[in-house]
């Protein structure tokens, strides 16, 4: 048994399904070793003030990998119960990018609104919920959006096979992490997408904190 972000769940063996999927603004932190104190890792760019600064209230968001890199993230582009996307936060006065630190990694998806606990709920927009990107174990990324035990959708980690439920805050329903993913509460204002509030709960796993 291992307590989650919403009470007690038990952990039975969940299989892990598909390959991890490919994620370059990620692989450079686990090539290094993701054991690194996480805090150490935050570093600022000299050449692009607030890069290295948390995402604030009124920040959009773009994307971080693919073709469609460094593009403004609308409503539409996320689709319903598919993979999450990942971002970095962006203040939208300045147009800075916040990936000079990598605890800045968000996953953006959109969720069945109907499918969503009441707490998630409380910080979504129209299904559409964003959590930080960093495992709560030992500080790896989470990339993966696999088929659960529970016959759902999970975000996984696949360094050591944690994995968390997007309609119960993130919460952690398997494997070694010891609490949920630090949510990001998000609206959408004047047809935008932008960041609601400040992160709710710790980025930095707390082996690391």
């Amino acid at each position: 048994m291992r307590e989650t972000g919403n009470g007690t769940a038990s952990r039975g063996s969940s299989p892990t399904t598909g390959a991890p999927p490919r994620r370059r603004f990620l692989k450079a932190a686990v090539a290094a070793g993701v054991s690194l104190g996480l805090a150490g890792v935050a570093k600022a760019d000299d050449d692009k003030p607030g890069a290295d600064e948390r995402p604030k209230p009124g920040d959009r968001f773009v994307q971080a990998e693919g073709e469609q890199a460094g593009k403004t993230v609308e409503p539409g582009d996320i689709r319903l119960d598919a993979e999450p996307l990942q971002v970095w936060p962006m203040d939208p006065v300045s147009k800075v990018v916040r990936d000079g630190s990598r605890l800045n990694q968000v996953l953006l998806l959109r969720l069945d609104p109907g499918s969503l606990d009441a707490d998630t709920r409380a910080h979504s927009a129209d299904g559409i919920v964003a959590f930080s990107a960093i495992c709560q174990h030992a500080g790896c990324p989470v990339t993966g959006w696999v088929m659960g035990e529970s016959g759902k959708q999970v975000l996984k980690c696949f360094c050591h096979n944690s994995e968390y439920d997007p309609r119960q805050n993130a919460a952690a329903v398997f494997g070694p992490a010891p609490r949920k993913l630090a949510a990001l509460p998000v609206k959408i204002a004047g047809g935008a997408l932008v960041v609601a509030h400040e992160f709710i709960g710790k980025v930095v796993p707390p082996q690391q904190g």
